[in-house]
């Protein structure tokens, strides 16, 4: 899940090209190590974005043209709008759908609670290491090419998910599929930044939130509903079929967004460059941070909460199905609330930090309340205290993206690859920690999860210094 972001409705793709775009709120990174002093907003060109969404041709490769007629363009912008909402939703179905059969699956392969996480973090590992790659590659080659080769190779990888028959055939064929789901999410973030720029970006960002938030909501009682039918293995073969129809979609529907003139030539040597360039950038780098952390914190929930919640509380799968869509309800109304009534209104670093200290103390109340102090405690309060924080990640993820992608014009794919990159690494190292003490207490994971909360408002406060003089006070980066 993830999973990131206002004071009008969401534009659509088509709409953001109608109008100018916002002055940048920083200098593009480049392959060189950004400069201390503060970066100057050049106001971007007040004709519209080179990438343009289009209905003529849309398999063709060509980049995304503005077609006829004012009721095309709209219903062309939402159809673009949801399919990247699909693509962004490729990691929540692909976790969020398997959650509930954790527990059985640990009795069909033989396995212990924490090597059948592995197959959670060897899927997060994958999606990590596939954006270094696919993400640069969107640059080189534009985006549809590298899209639909990993969701080529992503329905392979979960059919032979479906087939395993150990758990380390299993783990491995979950990093495969990783790997080549990586390609949804970061090139999914590349083209909101090929068409939209400042405020407009942040405002989608949560657009895509409410799109890609239904995954998480309905994955888990899809697969609650699928085992009352089938095994666990029968998840797999649901996800093959979405996958099939989510690669269809790409392939008709959506058009090239990145131009040839705008294509970078270099090779690997370039892409690490400009990587170099953008993690010299100590802003970049400390929302980057934020970020991953933050989302670990939300991964150590989603890798131990079906133990948590169905082996220490009894809850039933169905159950547990519920109460994460309740959960993720709240992480998508939050998102929203953020999209479209405090972006414009409240700096998105003031919006970044409510969600952190939300995150905060949720993640100690859990923690107080899975160590016994304050006696037994049911389901209930446990419920709530995870509410609050899934909620809270709806304030938090989308403007750590935001604020990240608001300091790069150029090199979108390679910026969108490092932010990926640092919260599935992250949250990786996150998944087996929470099960190290076994399935029947919650600790491990109320520790993890107030650990990545306070590293994140750390990296917040001593990279990004949202509180120095010239520092964005509305969603635009001043400081480097």
């Amino acid at each position: 899940m993830p999973g990131a972001e206002v004071t009008a409705t969401a534009p659509t793709a088509a709409e953001a090209v109608r109008t100018p775009v916002e002055p940048a709120s920083a200098e593009p990174a480049s392959a060189e190590p950004a400069s201390a002093e503060p970066a100057s907003a050049e106001p971007a060109s007040a004709e519209p974005a080179s990438a343009e969404p289009a209905s003529a041709e849309p398999a063709s490769g060509a980049p995304l043209r503005p077609p006829a007629g004012p009721g095309a363009r709209g219903r062309t912008g939402l159809l673009v709008t949801f399919v990247l909402g699909g693509l962004t939703a490729t990691t929540p179905l692909a976790m969020d759908m398997y959650l509930p059969a954790l527990p059985e699956v640990t009795g069909s392969l033989h396995a212990s609670a924490a090597t059948v996480q592995l197959t959670l973090t060897a899927c997060l590992a994958g999606m990590a290491l596939g954006q270094l790659v696919v993400g640069p590659m969107s640059d080189r080659w534009g985006r549809r090419r590298p899209l639909l080769t990993g969701l080529a190779v992503y329905v392979v990888a979960t059919v032979l998910c479906a087939l395993a028959p150990t758990v380390g055939l299993l783990v491995a064929f979950r990093l495969v599929q990783g790997l080549a789901g990586a390609a949804g999410i970061v090139i999914a973030r590349a083209v909101v930044r090929d068409l939209y720029d400042g405020m407009a970006m942040a405002r989608f960002f949560s657009t895509l939130m409410l799109i890609s938030g239904v995954a998480p909501v309905v994955a888990p009682l899809i697969g609650g509903q699928i085992l009352r039918v089938t095994d666990w293995r029968g998840v797999f073969v649901v996800l093959t079929a979405l996958g099939i129809a989510l690669t269809a979609l790409v392939w008709t529907k959506l058009p090239e967004t990145l131009p040839p003139a705008e294509r970078h030539g270099g090779g690997v040597g370039e892409a690490l460059r400009a990587m170099r360039g953008l993690l010299a950038d100590r802003v970049f780098a400390g929302y980057m941070l934020t970020g991953g952390f933050t989302f670990a914190a939300l991964f150590a929930y989603v890798a131990a909460s079906p133990f948590v919640i169905q082996e220490i509380h009894g809850a039933s799968p169905q159950t547990f199905s519920l109460l994460f869509g309740a959960n993720s309800v709240g992480l998508v109304v939050a998102g929203q609330i953020n999209g479209k009534l405090l972006v414009g209104r409240v700096a998105l670093e003031k919006v970044l930090a409510t969600g952190l200290t939300l995150v905060v103390l949720a993640a100690t109340a859990l923690l107080v309340m899975s160590t016994g102090l304050l006696g037994t405690v049911g389901l209930a309060p446990v419920a709530a205290a995870l509410f609050v924080l899934m909620s809270a990640m709806g304030l938090a993820l989308p403007n750590t993206q935001a604020l990240a992608l608001m300091r790069v014009r150029q090199a979108a794919g390679s910026a969108s690859a490092l932010l990926g990159t640092s919260s599935f690494l992250i949250g990786a190292v996150a998944s087996p920690l929470v099960g190290i003490a076994g399935e029947h207490t919650a600790v491990p994971m109320a520790v993890v999860q107030l650990a990545a909360a306070l590293v994140a408002v750390a990296c917040f406060v001593g990279l990004c210094r949202p509180r120095r003089p010239g520092h964005t006070t509305n969603g635009k980066a001043a400081d480097s």
